[in-house]
């Protein structure tokens, strides 16, 4: 929504000033609009894999939506953790098995949809609790492992804002492409009046004001929205690593979750009281 609002405001700012004192048909070069988005598109097919074209058309719907990661979905995650780490604490490594194998129908897991509707996040837990169940691994090797694991999504997760980024540095190129083009044309047409060569003139400059425009106010602020919302993306991982790593080294649940609690980000971060109360009204559920 705020991309949007920034939008309309980035074209009442130039298109809209430019209104007042000038005529916006100047502005109208349809073959110009054309060959900038052509060009925009060849150089980032160009530039990227399939695999990274993928992931940035899967990726860039999410920049017109919230954010997913609210306090609400922190809190079922520590309190997920939380009694997950209970049961263990209560029962055993080995009780938690069922649980881990089949986390859709486990009774504790089906609680939490929110957490669990995220499909790597879940994976991402699972395998890290059967790693403790199968005791092989002590905490100095999983937290290596996890390290290695949140490094590989960020980086992942960082391949479509940088290629959008590119994309953005390239698009005022594309602009003086498409105005050389046009200064080209009128060259070829010096015998015409003043009048004619001034129009021509001016929609030859239109193709670099579209691509400065384009570029800076349209595709980088899209490319930076993508990137925040990768930034986003890790914080969970981290929150789990450490809850499961506090538990591996001997805290106990409510200890582990507070480690988890103090990782997330300030506006997301519940209270220590939030916290305590809503683990303890969920215990009567």
């Amino acid at each position: 929504m705020l991309l949007i609002i920034g939008y309309v405001v980035i074209l009442a700012a130039s298109v809209g000033t430019y209104a007042i004192h000038g005529s916006l048909g100047a502005l109208w070069v349809p073959t110009e609009y054309v060959a900038i988005v052509g060009l925009t598109i060849g150089g980032f097919v160009a530039g990227n894999t399939g695999k990274v074209v993928k992931a940035t058309l899967k990726d860039l719907p999410s920049v017109f939506k919230g954010s997913k990661y609210s306090k609400a979905l922190y809190m079922d995650l520590l309190a997920l953790l939380f009694e997950i780490l209970g049961k263990v604490r209560k029962e055993g490594l080995m009780s938690i098995e069922s649980d881990i194998e089949n986390p859709e129908g486990s009774p504790i897991f089906s609680k939490y949809p929110s957490v669990i509707a995220d499909h790597h996040v879940l994976e991402f837990m699972t395998d890290y609790l059967r790693m403790m169940v199968g005791g092989n691994l002590n905490a100095f090797e999983i937290e290596n492992l996890m390290d290695i694991e949140i490094e590989t999504h960020h980086h992942e997760s960082e391949t479509a804002p940088h290629a959008v980024s590119k994309v953005a540095d390239s698009v005022p190129a594309f602009g003086i492409v498409v105005a050389v083009m046009g200064v080209v044309n009128v060259m070829g047409s010096v015998g015409q009046p003043p009048a004619v060569l001034g129009k021509m003139i001016g929609g030859a400059l239109v193709g670099t004001f579209l691509g400065i425009l384009i570029s800076y106010g349209f595709v980088a602020p899209l490319a930076g929205q993508l990137e925040q919302k990768a930034g986003e993306g890790s914080k969970i991982y981290q929150c789990i690593k450490v809850v499961l790593l506090a538990s591996m080294n001997g805290y106990a649940p409510q200890v582990a979750v507070e480690f988890g609690r103090k990782v997330l980000y300030s506006t997301e971060r519940p209270t220590f009281s939030e916290l305590e109360e809503d683990l303890k009204s969920r215990k009567g559920k």
